[in-house]
């Protein structure tokens, strides 16, 4: 692939990804969108459920094992290293796509609040997470995480940077503020349908489960300067008092 083309790959593969972000706002929220997490047309539950955690599998599938660095090494060898990040972003972007589309919603009411102060309150703390969750990229390198970064700097024949442990801002307070906002965007609403909370409880065991494979790599790439980081910052609950489980392998 010619170093133009990977560049125009890597700028609609940012572009799909943003506008796909921006529908997420829409989706978790029943916000602007024409489909959202709690429209279309209802079907039986035990259906819902299994086309809902299939598309929730298969993201996190995807998400998982195309970020681990095993299978990274394998993947550059059949396309160019200057797209890997891009091909991730673009096909999870695509799956999230897909998610929306085939989405089913459970209608059943959970919790539900209808005082106003109440609603507001609760819209914009989960409004606030997608802030944090944006704004954290950008304290670390928004356009890097995202394939910009790596499709510009072979456009431009520069060797990229070796990747910095740094801790700006928001990363002083918890090691994964994107995760924070996350689960503040998706738990925190005025509304609670079945399908959700199935959403939320299934993005919250893989925001979990997906902490522990990110810092093992984080480890295996910054060593000591991220244990110790481990060691003096909580998770993902700010001035959390760091428990045992939260210490880290081979340090308790």
């Amino acid at each position: 692939m010619g170093k133009i083309a990977a560049f125009t790959y890597g700028l609609v593969a940012y572009v799909i990804f943003f506008v796909t972000f921006l529908y997420a706002i829409g989706f978790v929220g029943n916000i602007g969108v024409p489909k959202s997490i709690d429209t279309g047309v209802p079907l039986t539950l035990v259906h819902a459920i299994l086309v809902d955690a299939l598309l929730l599998g298969l993201f996190a599938m995807q998400h998982s094992i195309m970020a681990r660095q095993g299978f990274k090494a394998a993947w550059t060898k059949i396309i160019p290293k200057a797209i890997e990040r891009s091909t991730y972003v673009l096909i999870a972007s695509l799956l999230l796509d897909l998610l929306y589309w085939q989405w089913i919603p459970i209608l059943h009411i959970v919790w539900q609040t209808e005082t106003p102060w109440a609603v507001w309150l609760l819209q914009g703390l989960s409004l606030t997470g997608w802030l944090i969750v944006l704004l954290s990229t950008f304290l670390i390198s928004h356009f890097e995480l995202f394939g910009l970064t790596q499709v510009y700097a072979n456009l431009t024949s520069r060797s990229e940077a070796h990747p910095m442990f740094r801790t700006p801002l928001l990363y002083k307070l918890v090691r994964h503020p994107i995760y924070l906002g996350f689960l503040m965007a998706f738990w925190f609403t005025p509304v609670m349908t079945g399908g959700h909370l199935l959403f939320a409880i299934a993005t919250t065991g893989y925001i979990f489960v997906g902490i522990t494979f990110e810092e093992r790599d984080m480890v295996s790439v910054h060593g000591d300067a991220y244990q110790q980081y481990q060691q003096q910052v909580p998770m993902i609950v700010p001035g959390l008092k760091l428990s045992s489980a939260d210490t880290p392998a081979g340090e308790a």
